[in-house]
């Protein structure tokens, strides 16, 4: 199944309209499989190819032994070289595969330092991919020691990982391009009946403790990851998402499924708001994480997404915790702390950051998702015509 999955990535998820150069991120574990798909992309006439290649070792190699102060000058985390391709306009596929535990013994303010000088020294393809001007798409590809993680004590675990993989990715289908589009057809019919709906506020409630109200900007717009460019910027993607007022969150949210941020576990926490700011969390599992990500600056500590998928979904139904945001966020409704998106209101990627400030879209230098989803998730929306019953029992429940 791998070359249908290659040829799902570069002829639907991506869009080469506007350049022949391909920007490729991975890591060195899954060396085989970009070396197909580069041979597959040169075929189709794409003719400059870059790779930024890291190592999972060589990371947590770094990360013990060097200072933060060796760590912001060391090369190995400078990604320049993606704004050298983003003023071509080329097109990046994000390979993402996990490896749970690796940095479990790392000083959680290293990974915090690892996570901003990578974004820092890629502004620009920051700017560029924020503003839907360039093409890309971020996909899962297994690896051994992540299959031995979700599939504990299991001989052939790697098999089953990439089956399983394939299969929520739709591969496993007679034609995978053809199953997308089909899909993605009817979420935008979801998503437009959102926007009709002109919803207010919403408010989250489950038996996890999640007591959380979020107000929604004027002029809101619901999204899926199939943009209007053409591109489909996540394999998989289940989700229809808009931001929040950022001024306007009340309450209290836990999280339903552990959080991988840099490579660091978070699980077991929660989030309190006021006046869209959080004032209160804690963590039993990566609380220095997380907290790094909500002082990372001024306004990470403000929602920048809610996004809602249904439990009764491609990957909720497999009953797998994957400990990737890629597809763990696929099978749950999730939030995010950090940036919000120009296309959740009207006219919003024509806007400046100060404009979309004044709109209510948050603007910051991160943005982490993490999840809230549960079977028994209930959120009800404020409408201009009243209060409706938008989610009962993990699942939409409007016709």
């Amino acid at each position: 199944m791998e070359d249908k999955y290659i040829d799902l990535l570069l002829k639907r998820c991506l869009n080469f309209d506007k350049s022949n150069s391909l920007f490729i991120s991975y890591d060195v574990i899954n060396k085989d499989f970009v070396d197909k798909l580069i041979i597959k992309a040169k075929s189709m006439g794409i003719d400059d190819i870059c790779v930024d290649c890291e190592d999972i070792n060589t990371t947590v190699d770094k990360l013990k032994n060097l200072t933060e102060e060796e760590i912001e000058k060391d090369i190995y985390f400078d990604k320049s070289i993606w704004d050298t391709y983003a003023k071509k306009n080329a097109s990046f596929l994000m390979l993402e595969t996990e490896f749970p535990g690796f940095l479990d013994d790392v000083d959680p303010k290293k990974i915090t330092k690892m996570k901003e000088i990578n974004k820092k020294t890629r502004e620009l393809f920051r700017q560029k991919e924020s503003k839907m001007e360039i093409s890309w798409t971020i996909a899962a590809l297994p690896n051994k020691y992540w299959a031995d993680d979700v599939f504990k004590n299991e001989k052939d675990s790697y098999i089953r990982l990439f089956n399983t993989i394939m299969s929520i990715c739709m591969v496993d289908k007679e034609n995978p391009i053809k199953s997308w589009n089909e899909y993605l057809s009817k979420v935008k019919q979801l998503s437009k009946k959102m926007d009709n709906l002109r919803i207010k506020t919403m408010h989250y409630k489950n038996s996890l403790g999640t007591d959380l109200i979020v107000k929604l900007p004027e002029d809101v717009i619901w999204n899926s990851a199939a943009s209007e460019g053409g591109m489909l910027v996540n394999m998989p993607s289940y989700e229809i998402f808009t931001s929040p007022n950022y001024l306007e969150t009340e309450g209290i949210v836990y999280n339903s499924k552990p959080l991988i941020y840099g490579g660091g576990l978070i699980d077991k926490f929660y989030i309190r708001f006021k006046k869209g700011k959080v004032i209160d969390f804690n963590a039993e599992v990566g609380y220095e994480i997380l907290k790094g990500i909500i002082e990372y600056d001024n306004n990470s500590c403000y929602l920048g997404e809610v996004a809602l998928v249904e439990y009764n979904s491609p990957i909720s139904n497999t009953g797998l915790v994957f400990k990737t945001t890629l597809i763990d966020e696929n099978a749950s409704c999730h939030l995010a702390l950090g940036d919000g998106f120009g296309e959740a209101i009207k006219n919003g990627l024509k806007m400046t950051k100060e404009e979309l400030l004044e709109k209510g879209i948050n603007q910051s230098k991160q943005h982490v998702d993490f999840m809230i989803g549960t079977s028994d998730l209930e959120i009800t929306a404020l409408t201009d015509t009243g209060e409706i019953l938008l989610f009962k029992d993990g699942n939409f429940n409007i016709n």
